[in-house]
């Protein structure tokens, strides 16, 4: 048998990253992955929704260009190369990661691995069993799309976040149930591609984790592309007919109404795949595996990270997490840093957070005052055409530690990295006006918002 001082069960943002950064720590690795490394991230999620977001933003500039002065003939486009460019850019991060893990000395078992009572891990690799061993264990086995139990679901053909990658012509219409993160992205590629886009949400608002000023902005935007949008909205079943596919849903008064689309997204939320690790006896925070500050589970020496703990269930957090608990397995002692994950949502336009929200603050007890400068005054965003966004900025009233930063924009989500060390460092909104930023930016409105805020503002 087998034994190395860390295996990792998940080979995605947590699992790989968690791998790397043990055998940094001079540790025997293994890392057990049942598909393609990279996980959701990489192959159903992240980069294949950017790539074909990228697509669709060319063609909506394109459709603008004669306002800007360029005439443009009959605009067409093919779904089959938007697919195969954004199938190259995941194979190619696919080969980047395989080398890393492999410069690592890291052993790669590319099979379904189930650990056992004893701790010990049994991975399926084709039609064998191979059975390894392991000082300490890492789960990181992601998550899966939920799929919720609703009348005539089954019965309906229907996709997910992880198969709508795989649709191989552009629907004439499509309804969207979620306007989460995932779904408001996806309706903007379909929008773009010409698709009646529906969605469905049973919150009374797009993006309800978020600040409700950024959700009003991004529905005036799907609006304005034409996208139909039901808030407030709960599916009581689906069914289908020879006219196509029919969403029935009602309302908080009881009020009915029917979608009828041709195709269907379920983009509902995630659920924890805990498949792995159904054997040991570990205690649950509802779905999703307990950890400590240390990301050590109930059984001593077995971390988790990524999706399978919860919290915000982004890449980019569970790769932070997925650093912490390798480096914690290897014997340190190194507490999860969660105090500013910043939040990106890739739609036109952009929205990225970071922080506490307004109403977060309020209900958490700070005395809080806000501003928010418009990017209407901003002149790269003139320039751009992409003037309907804002910057507002959340800090403590008395002492102006920030708080939370909301920006909506072209870019946004490249800058929200400032506002996230603004955070991290527990900067004043007096550090935040007094930093001098490069003009003609976006990125300048940090700057506007923060002088705003002391009643300093010159162009607000």
């Amino acid at each position: 048998m087998q034994t190395y001082d860390i295996a990792v069960i998940g080979g995605g943002p947590a699992g790989y990253v968690a791998a790397i950064r043990a055998s940094k720590e001079g540790k025997r690795v293994a890392l057990i992955e049942a598909d393609h490394v990279g996980g959701t991230c990489l192959n159903r999620g992240c980069i294949p929704s950017k790539a074909l977001l990228q697509s669709a933003g060319v063609l909506d500039q394109i459709r603008k260009a004669s306002s800007w002065g360029i005439e443009t003939g009959e605009v067409s486009f093919s779904l089959e190369k938007m697919m195969a460019r954004k199938n190259q850019v995941i194979t190619r991060l696919r080969t980047g990661i395989t080398s890393l893990l492999k410069a690592g000395k890291i052993d790669l078992l590319q099979g379904y691995g189930e650990v056992n009572a004893d701790k010990s891990i049994r991975v399926r690799l084709g039609a064998e069993y191979q059975t390894i061993q392991a000082k300490s264990i890492i789960l990181a086995t992601g998550s899966t799309p939920a799929v919720p139990p609703i009348p005539g679901l089954a019965d309906v053909p229907f996709y997910t976040s992880d198969t709508i990658f795989d649709i191989e012509q552009v629907p004439e219409s499509i309804a969207i149930l979620g306007g989460g993160f995932i779904g408001v992205e996806f309706a903007c590629i379909f929008a773009s591609l010409g698709t009646k886009v529906s969605i469905v949400e049973m919150a009374d608002r797009l993006i309800p984790l978020e600040d409700g000023d950024a959700s009003n902005a991004l529905t005036k935007s799907l609006r304005s592309k034409g996208v139909s949008l039901g808030t407030g909205l709960k599916v009581t079943s689906v069914s289908k007919n020879s006219e196509g596919i029919k969403v029935h849903a009602e309302d908080s008064k009881g009020s009915t109404q029917t979608v009828s689309c041709e195709a269907l997204l379920v983009a509902v939320g995630r659920r924890p795949n805990g498949s792995a690790f159904t054997q040991l006896p570990l205690e649950m925070n509802g779905p999703f595996v307990k950890v400590d500050e240390f990301l050590e589970t109930s059984v001593q020496g077995i971390f988790a990270a990524g999706d399978v703990i919860g919290g915000w269930q982004l890449a980019h957090a569970a790769s932070a997490e997925g650093l912490t608990a390798a480096i914690n397995a290897a014997g340190g002692r190194q507490k999860v840093n969660d105090r500013a994950v910043p939040r990106c949502i890739y739609t036109h336009p952009e929205i990225s957070s970071v922080g506490l929200s307004e109403e977060e603050a309020k209900a958490r007890g700070y005395a809080v005052k806000t501003s928010v400068y418009q990017h209407s005054g901003n002149g790269k965003a003139l320039t751009s055409d992409e003037s309907g966004g804002f910057t507002k900025l959340i800090a403590e009233e008395t002492y102006g530690e920030v708080l939370g930063i909301v920006m909506v924009g072209p870019h946004v989500t490249e800058m929200i990295a400032a506002g996230t060390a603004f955070l991290s460092l527990e900067a004043t909104v007096d550090d935040v006006a007094d930093m001098i930023y490069p003009h003609p930016t976006v990125s300048e409105s940090l700057m506007e918002a923060a002088a705003k805020w002391l009643g300093k503002g010159i162009h607000s």
